[in-house]
């Protein structure tokens, strides 16, 4: 048997196994979490795929990402107490801090409208992206609460500590229960955050995602409908140079994000979805594309080739935008 040159590569490749469920072209999709699930999100979006994409803000704790899974679920509104005033702007502590207004009703308004979007859309959607991003969370002394963001908050009314994975995987299992009764044919899909989260030191990082990772071990484990994919590990051992993080040295750089989010189709989108991707990848370029003699006969006939494959995907997807900006550009004879 030939011996494996390691020089051939320099890198380990991670190799992510095959999903037995494929994603495809008409499924729903709800990904929620930390700043990799709207990575994750925004690039299914952009693939014309029917997708919501982080609609709570970026969230990042297993606990504070499920409670906003049960609003959706049961459509409720958070009770009064989480509700908080700081520096003149009202916020939630169950939501990112984008999530905010200047006054309270408008407030409700958004979280009412936001949770009952993610409700309707939940309850037909096929897949769920669950990106969690650390176990270290923060608790109200006033009310024991874990919060899903302290709103820069003065940290003396706050209690540091670090979930347990059983605490995890009891937290996951109530929300996972709530899930399959008000949609049952959903599946998830768990990733994990390759985020370093620098302010807890890289050494208690380490502990933090370590949590995360068995955690998510034996909850794939536990149940056939979730899967877990190691988004972690492509950034943590394939991508590993620093020529993969964005300048400051804690997120990946957009061609990271792009290389993982093709090891993520590789495994779970289906033959048709990859190809009607790679059919609007060459659309998406051709559209980009800057002419410096926009009535030249050449660029003409382009713009004919590019609104002939825009008319043979509008049955598939919705392309009306694309094709009144190409037609606008079209010289009428």
């Amino acid at each position: 048997m030939r011996k494996h040159n390691f020089m051939e590569n320099f890198r380990t490749i991670v190799s992510p196994d095959a999903s037995k469920h494929k994603m495809g072209i008409s499924d729903r999709i709800f990904s929620t979490g930390s700043c990799f699930a709207t990575a994750i999100g925004n690039r299914l979006l952009s693939n014309k795929l029917a997708v919501i994409s982080n609609p709570f803000g970026v969230l990042y704790s297993p606990d504070a990402i499920h409670k906003t899974l049960h609003y959706a679920i049961f459509n409720e509104m958070p009770p009064p107490h989480t509700f908080v005033q700081h520096q003149d702007v009202f916020l939630n502590y169950d939501f990112h801090s984008e999530i905010s207004s200047l006054q309270e009703f408008k407030l409700h308004s958004q979280l009412k409208e936001i949770i009952g979007s993610a409700h309707y859309f939940l309850g037909n959607t096929q897949w769920l992206i669950i990106t969690y991003g650390t176990s270290w969370v923060y608790e109200r002394k006033d009310t024991g609460e874990i919060v899903a963001n302290c709103h820069k908050i003065p940290q003396k009314h706050f209690s540091k500590s670090l979930l347990s994975e059983q605490q995890i995987k009891d937290s996951f299992k109530s929300f996972y229960k709530e899930l399959k009764e008000f949609n049952r044919n959903i599946k998830i899909v768990l990733t994990l955050s390759p985020v370093r989260h620098l302010k807890d030191t890289l050494e208690l990082n380490s502990v933090s995602k370590s949590i995360l990772r068995t955690a998510c071990f034996s909850i794939a484990e536990e149940f056939d409908d979730v899967n877990y994919f190691p988004a972690y590990e492509i950034m943590m051992d394939e991508l590993r140079d620093y020529r993969f993080y964005a300048s400051d040295m804690i997120h990946p750089t957009v061609e990271a994000e792009e290389y993982i989010f093709e090891k993520f189709m590789e495994s779970y989108g289906s033959a048709s979805l990859k190809d009607l991707m790679h059919q609007w990848k060459d659309i998406q370029n051709a559209l980009l594309h800057k002419p410096f003699h926009p009535t030249s006969q050449a660029h003409q006939a382009f713009l004919r080739i590019t609104l002939r494959k825009l008319e043979e995907l509008k049955t598939t997807l919705n392309v009306d935008e694309e094709i009144t900006a190409v037609k606008s550009q079209l010289l009428t004879e």
